[in-house]
């Protein structure tokens, strides 16, 4: 092992100089035993890791439509309904409950060795689904989708819990927030180009987008074993809380339960919140987090160490890190809904082309993200996070002031500046918090602080869509039965029939146009779509009629969604603002 010249600062030292010099030092010891390139091999296999896990978990989003017409199944049907959900949100739902428990495992165990599991987990998962898709079909073809979702779930939550910490120990503390950067542009922006696969392959073929993580993960789960390796120092005697991960887990799982299904319809309520199941989910999760807090503080070896939220930086990057996940999920389900459902066939697009359309509108988003992110992470590493995060949430906030007051039916270029700047504030918040974050915790806690840090980066989707998906449907209550019953009677649809139609359930309308689909042509009685003239059948049936009815009850709640979004941004950046100056652990404070 190389050993450092001994050194002891004078009082009036500045304490940069310190920091880089304890970084140095750190760095040569591990070049020492693994190699000088050991730490770009650590990158580059945890951002294929991340990429891979974050694309998977979004790439079914924009895929839906095609994935239930090649299974066969109406979407309309209330049963169905809670599959697309499952598909959906299964993913995120799995990862995010069980990531806090696989940190503190590797804390345990080793990080690298949970990390190799999980990429082998994962890499099984998305082979038996690429086989499930080509010979399952139906109701139970989605069951197997939903089931072997789960099994990657299982995968990626070892890959998201140990990726950072992996990258924090493995970059010294000057060069972390630049490493991040890298890592955050596989994990969030990989969400983002799982929605542009997603509605590329699946114009081609649906199948597609089950196998193309497969020779990702092969590659990656053999390099994985051959080059990664233990930095953690592995403390021998820890014991596994399993009340303390019991509770936990029991406890976000009811909680999550519980927001999916306030998203389906209940008796006569178009949402499930009013149901006792859905009531009793959400008070039974909240309780058994109340035992979970209890326990941890009193166990002599606690899943997780609550008292790091006695730390300014860990507390307040995690804050604004769960508010703005909540903004950015919200956002893009609502823009895939707003393009492939409204917009692209107002524009002449054929429903089966929209997810691919949807998929190239939406890439500036991207592009705003890739720039920025490795900018800002970079720029951390000399300045700290403070700036860069608030900035980003400032400007990410600002863009959905803005987004809310574009038309239903705009103009494209206007809207790609504006969700380009979004990505802008998006990339420059993303690396730098979450280097505040792991740069603020004892090395021996990194495992389980990026297990926590995971859960809030995966559970705010699903938190994301039932409160902005609810503030929708809140939007949508107003005005949509109106504006379909008057559009069914200007085509002559008899006022029985209309007044019946225009019933549609919000929830159901939403998912029509997240599926592309006109639903006129099943929700009509056929007697009376047959007796219709044939220009004004041929309309209702067609790509325009639906889209332009809902167009403008859909933009009232959209707008309710951005105003909503833009406060969590802007809470967000307030959150950032005080999280302190530029702290690592062990070190001297800086700026």
């Amino acid at each position: 092992m190389v050993q450092g010249p001994k050194r002891k600062l004078a009082p009036k030292d500045d304490n940069k100089a310190q920091a880089y010099y304890e970084a140095d030092l750190e760095e040569r010891k591990r070049e020492s035993k693994y190699g000088k390139n050991y730490k770009w091999i650590a990158l580059s296999n945890t951002t294929l890791g991340a990429l891979m896990s974050a694309i998977n978990g979004t790439i079914l989003i924009i895929s839906l439509p095609a994935v239930f017409t090649g299974l066969g199944i109406n979407p309309l049907i209330p049963s169905n309904i809670a599959l697309l959900l499952w598909l959906l949100l299964g993913y995120m739902l799995v990862s995010g409950v069980i990531v806090v428990t696989i940190g503190r495992l590797s804390d345990m165990f080793g990080r690298v060795k949970l990390y190799n599991i999980g990429f082998a987990i994962f890499t099984a998962g998305s082979i038996c689904l690429y086989i499930s898709s080509l010979y399952i079909t139906g109701v139970n073809g989605a069951l197997s989708l939903i089931i072997l979702r789960l099994v990657q779930a299982v995968g990626g939550g070892f890959l998201f819990a140990n990726s950072v910490a992996i990258l924090t120990d493995a970059f010294p503390s000057n060069e972390r927030g630049k490493a991040i950067g890298f890592n955050q542009i596989a994990g969030i922006g990989g969400g983002i180009l799982g929605l542009i696969l997603g509605g590329i392959l699946s114009s081609f073929d649906w199948h597609l987008i089950f196998l193309v993580n497969v020779p990702i993960g092969i590659i990656g789960t053999v390099w994985a074993y051959l080059a990664l390796h233990e930095l953690a120092t592995i403390k021998k005697g820890q014991k596994f809380d399993v009340v303390g991960n019991v509770s936990f887990t029991i406890g976000l799982t009811l909680i999550l339960l519980a927001l999916t299904y306030g998203l389906l319809p209940y008796g006569g309520n178009t949402m499930g919140w009013k149901s006792p199941y859905v009531i009793a989910g959400i008070v039974a999760g909240v309780l058994m987090l109340f035992v979970f807090a209890f326990v941890e503080l009193r166990v002599k070896f606690p899943m997780f160490k609550l008292t790091l939220f006695k730390i300014r930086a860990f507390a307040l990057g995690n804050l604004s890190l769960l508010l703005a996940g909540i903004a950015r999920g919200g956002l893009q389900f609502m823009i895939i809904i707003w393009l492939q459902g409204i917009w692209l066939p107002l524009h002449g697009v054929e429903f089966s082309q929209t997810p691919f359309r949807a998929a190239i509108l939406i890439l500036p988003l991207l592009f705003g993200f890739l720039i920025f992110g490795p900018i800002s992470g970079y720029l951390s590493d000399k300045y700290g996070a403070r700036l860069f995060s608030t900035l980003g949430m400032v400007i990410n906030g600002a863009g959905f002031l803005i987004l809310a007051f574009v038309p239903a039916n705009f103009t494209y270029l206007y809207f790609a500046i504006i969700i380009f700047v979004i990505g802008v504030g998006q990339g420059l918040f993303a690396a730098p918090n979450t280097t505040a974050i792991m740069n603020s915790v004892p090395p021996e806690e990194r495992g389980g602080a990026s297990g926590m840090r995971a859960t809030f980066t995966n559970i705010s989707l699903i938190f994301s869509i039932a409160i902005f998906f609810t503030l929708l449907v809140v939007g949508l209550n107003v005005h949509l039965a109106p504006a379909l019953y008057k559009g069914l009677i200007a085509q002559q649809i008899p006022k029985t029939e209309a007044l019946r139609v225009s019933t549609l359930p919000p929830t159901s309308a939403l998912f029509a146009g997240l599926l592309g689909y006109n639903p006129m042509k099943s929700l009509i009685n056929p007697t009376i779509l047959a007796s219709l003239p044939a220009a004004n059948r041929s309309y209702v049936i067609g790509k325009i009629f639906f889209p332009t009815l809902i167009s403008l009850p859909f933009h009232d709640g959209l707008a309710i969604v951005l105003y909503t979004g833009a406060i969590m941004s802007f809470i967000a950046a307030i959150a950032s603002a005080l999280r302190g100056k530029r702290f690592v652990y062990g070190e001297a404070r800086s700026n």
